[in-house]
């Protein structure tokens, strides 16, 4: 059983969070709070296993509560962010402080809305309470100066839509077939493709703070809302000795350069002579993503063989491990994150059951490890 304790200073919001939640027979909502101060007392008393948190609240606002707590108390935190602006930077602030995820609430029609992401919220609050929360406590980040209106039409993690329905599974041959029998000889022309999820943002700012500006070119998947994945990048730009943007289609790949898939195109990886390109895709959703790691994996092994390199880090599932695996057998060399050091080690996790992982790694050593393998 999951023990759930809900932080809002909205008692619509409260109630109807608490309604949602005791409605699975996993979880109950053992209490709420109006204000960090009331949630304070009540952590300390009724020991919940998450809490969810809102960003704008009265006495305390949610960011510094949240610093507080996961210095003196760490839990597993779903943020819970109203779709304004304001609300969009401070969730960006939140996952760099130390919150496993975030669901948005909306400003009109609340009843209705929450109702239609019941299942979303149900799956993210089971992700959430299972994290590693001793690898989200992190150092304190400067003010970042971009803000970006959040407004996901298919949640990454469950691939829910807006109206409640869960869309189909598709493989990855939906956009890109196995062929598995192209030649390719070892260049020094490289390429590294990452592949993220539920605690990847951060897993990746590590990554890219380690990388010299001479890297060879980086492609990124990580599942994230569309209005997110350009200020995710201008945030990997702003920490980064290499260039990072969103991907565009057609753009050539180049060294000292990260591209980072729009959060609702597949990103694959195309040869185009002598040249590696990024190309967008709008097909279907694989393995419910969209963008997928298996796509962009799968788009690597077939295009770039044995000059690539795969990372996969935190993520909830299976989307990438299949990729990996086949990238590992195109004689690309290949990580996984381990275990101890994934806030939720599925993909990884799958990718290692499969074989597809050369090498499972801490976070904090696979930028080295990198630079291994590229001297």
């Amino acid at each position: 059983m999951i023990k759930v304790l809900i932080i809002d200073d909205s008692a619509l919001i409260r109630k109807m969070l608490s309604e949602i939640l005791n409605s699975d027979p996993n979880i109950e909502v053992i209490g709420s709070a109006a204000d960090p101060y009331i949630a304070r007392d009540k952590i300390k008393k009724l020991k919940p296993d998450l809490i969810t948190l809102d960003v704008e609240m009265p006495k305390m606002d949610g960011i510094t509560f949240l610093r507080n707590l996961m210095r003196l108390h760490p839990l597993p935190v779903l943020m819970v962010s109203s779709l304004t602006e304001k609300g969009a930077e401070v969730t960006l602030d939140a996952l760099e402080a130390g919150a496993v995820d975030f669901v948005t609430k909306p400003k009109i029609d609340v009843a209705q809305t929450f109702d239609n992401y019941k299942n979303e919220i149900i799956s993210k609050v089971k992700v959430v309470a299972r994290a590693n929360v001793t690898q989200l406590i992190t150092k304190e980040r400067p003010k970042r100066k971009k803000s970006v209106l959040i407004d996901p039409n298919i949640d990454p993690n469950t691939g829910q839509s807006a109206d409640g329905k869960v869309a189909k599974k598709h493989s990855v041959d939906v956009i890109i077939k196995r062929a598995g029998n192209r030649k390719h000889f070892r260049t020094t022309d490289r390429v590294i493709a990452i592949g993220a999820s539920t605690g990847g943002t951060e897993a990746i700012r590590v990554i890219l703070e380690e990388l010299p500006a001479g890297t060879p070119g980086v492609v990124i998947t990580q599942h994230i809302p569309a209005a997110f994945s350009g200020p995710f990048a201008e945030r990997m730009n702003s920490i980064s000795d290499m260039n990072v943007s969103e991907a565009k289609d057609g753009q050539q790949i180049l060294p000292g350069h990260v591209y980072i898939s729009p959060g609702d195109k597949h990103l694959l990886v195309e040869r185009d002579g002598a040249r590696y390109i990024c190309r967008l895709n709008d097909g279907e959703l694989v393995n419910r993503h969209k963008p997928s790691v298996d796509v962009l994996f799968r788009s690597v092994a077939e295009n770039v063989g044995p000059n690539a390199i795969g990372i996969i880090l935190t993520g909830m599932g299976a989307d990438g491990a299949l990729g990996l695996a086949e990238m590992r057998n195109s004689d690309g060399d290949t990580i996984a994150q381990d275990e101890g050091s994934s806030i939720v080690w599925g993909m990884p996790g799958e990718a290692v059951k499969l074989g597809g992982a050369e090498q499972v790694l801490s976070l904090g050593t696979i930028a080295d490890a990198l630079q291994q393998i590229l001297k």
